[in-house]
Parts: structure tokens; C-alpha cells; sequence
């Protein structure tokens, strides 16, 4: 209509507000006939409301502010029987408002005192690494199962899934030590029994045979008690181009490598068969040969300033 007052055409306007001529016009029609009135919302079809905005902000408020009294959290049927109305009634204003009740999330916020410095010091690594370097994220995981299941799976089949028992005996454990180049992707690996200092420094042993001696090595790890022992420090000390960059504790979403992890899980761990260890350290060990076939890095695009101000925002509603 403003754009009427200035003696606009139908057609300059639609292209000046994003709308098709026929909008423009029917609109235009409707202010002449009934002028600021006719810019309102017409009465519409079908039954009247019988939920008003005070009683929608009365469920709201009742959801996000109590709980029932024997229960955690709300039910569709139990805010129903709460305020009077039917569970779909308060289901649809749940969904209008995005509320999910039922579902519960985690988080754990880092008590590290150096959390900032670390912060920038490892994603500076990811987004600028130095010249002359390689940046290695290294870490282990450990306990991983051999698990036979207690039946053969079920294939897949057309309108049903694959599927296995609940049960299963286990025959034994691993630990598989990684090493992930962040600019290449490439992983350099061991399985170990267990998971002592003895055994990392045996990994980095291995680590250092294998990069050049021409580049300084640049380590992400975490705070595990192993990495930081007084072996671990010695042998460090014979070998200055190694430098450690510990992430802050409970941050192990900072480390590349434990993205891998999930990766190998998700792909050959969790849904494997493996009757004793040595099946399971196979699977492992040709699932990272495949993998260093045709490596692809991990993109880390997240500032520190953009995770630093997503930590403090999250702070801010805690206090």
C-alpha cells in the first residue's frame, strides 16, 4: 500500500516485494474496498478456536516451568489430564512450538583453568599448522570387544532390517593406538593387549619411524594419565621435535582422531562378528589399510572465537 501511495504499478511493486502481480493486486483491491481493515486476516472456514493464546501460553508455561508429581517430565496424556484439553491438542501446540519433553540431552562444560588458551593453541593447529610440521591428533581406544553373537544375524531383506540377539559372548579385548594426519587424513596405527604408558611410547616409537626426519611433529592428545608419565616425558626429552598439545579436560570433541573412532566404529566395529581377538584386530587392521588407500582429511572450519562464544553463551544461561 505505501508502495501504491507513491504511484507504483502493480507490476514494479511485485518485483520490489518478491510477490507475483495477482498478489499485488488482489491486496490493492482489498484496501480500496475496506481500507486498513481489509489488510487484516478474513475470517476463515470451518470450526471456531476453542484454545485461546492465554490458555496456549497456560500449557507452556506448565510444560517448560513444573513437573507432574511422580514423574521427570510431561506426557501428552498427563499435561491433558493437567489442563483439560485432549493429549492432540497438546501435541499440536508441543510441535507449533518445538517442545519435546520425552527427550533429554547431555553436556559437560570443561573446569580446565588454561580451557581458553588450549582452545585457541589446537584449533590454531587445525586452521593454520606450521610450516615444515605435521599435526598429528593421537589417542587410543580402549577395551574394544571381540563379540560373537549368541545366534547368526538375520540379513536384510526388502522391508526389514538386519538383525541380530541381544546376547553374545565376548572373547577377549584390544586397544587400537591411532595417529591421524590432519592434513591428509592418513591414519598410522597399532593394536596393543592393553593400554599402559609402556605401550603408547611404543606407539610413538612407531610414530617416529615413520614421519620423516625432516618435520617437527605437532601431537593432540588428551589428558590421559598415560601420555604424561615419567617415561613418556624422558623419551620426549631425547626427541625435541616432538611437542604436545593437550586439549582441555572433557573437550575430547577438540581431538580429530576421536572422529575416526566413531568412524571405524560405526563402519566395522559395531556390527562385526568376531569369534576371538585376532579376527577383531584383522577387521581393524584392513579396515585402516582401506582407509589409508584414498585418505580424506577431516574439514575443521570452527573458529576459537566461534567456540569460545558458544562456551560462553552456554554459561550465561547456567548462571
Amino acid at each position: 500500500m505505501l508502495f501504491s501511495a507513491e504511484d507504483c504499478t502493480g507490476k514494479d511493486i511485485a518485483r520490489r516485494v518478491g510477490l507475483s502481480e495477482p498478489t499485488v493486486v488482489k491486496w490493492r483491491q482489498r484496501f480500496l474496498a475496506h481500507r486498513s481493515l481489509g489488510l487484516n486476516e478474513l475470517p476463515r472456514s470451518g470450526a471456531p478456536r476453542r484454545v485461546s493464546d492465554e490458555q496456549i501460553e497456560e500449557i507452556i508455561g506448565q510444560t517448560l516451568e513444573s513437573a507432574p508429581t511422580a514423574a521427570t517430565h510431561w506426557s501428552t496424556r498427563e499435561m491433558a489430564k493437567r489442563c483439560g484439553f485432549s493429549r492432540q491438542t497438546v501435541s499440536r501446540i508441543w510441535r507449533t512450538f518445538g517442545l519435546q519433553p520425552h527427550r533429554s540431552g547431555n553436556f559437560t562444560l570443561s573446569n580446565d583453568p588454561y580451557f581458553v588458551d588450549k582452545v585457541r593453541d589446537v584449533v590454531g593447529l587445525y586452521l593454520d599448522p606450521p610450516a615444515n610440521a605435521l599435526v598429528l591428533c593421537v589417542d587410543e581406544k580402549t577395551q574394544v570387544q571381540a563379540l560373537e553373537r549368541s545366534q547368526p544375524v538375520l540379513p536384510m531383506r526388502p522391508g526389514q532390517p538386519e538383525r541380530r540377539t541381544h546376547d553374545y559372548y565376548r572373547h577377549g579385548t584390544l586397544s587400537l593406538f591411532a595417529a591421524l594426519e590432519v592434513a591428509t587424513g592418513r591414519i598410522i596405527s597399532a593394536t596393543k593387549p592393553k593400554h599402559r604408558s609402556t605401550e603408547f611410547l611404543a606407539f610413538l616409537r612407531q610414530v617416529e619411524k615413520e614421519v620423516p626426519a625432516g618435520l617437527a611433529i605437532h601431537a593432540v592428545l588428551d589428558n590421559y594419565a598415560t601420555h604424561k608419565t615419567d617415561s613418556v616425558e624422558s623419551w620426549l626429552r631425547k626427541h625435541p621435535r616432538w611437542q604436545m598439545h593437550f586439549i582441555p579436560t572433557h573437550s575430547s570433541w577438540l581431538n580429530q582422531v576421536e572422529r575416526f573412532f566413531a568412524k571405524i566404529t560405526n563402519e566395522r566395529i559395531r556390527r562385526g562378528v568376531f569369534r576371538s581377538v585376532g579376527e577383531l584386530q584383522n577387521a581393524i587392521e584392513s579396515y585402516i589399510a582401506n582407509h589409508n588407500q584414498a585418505p580424506k582429511p577431516f574439514r575443521w572450519t570452527a573458529s576459537a572465537d566461534l567456540i569460545l562464544g558458544k562456551v560462553a553463551a552456554l554459561c550465561k544461561k547456567l548462571t
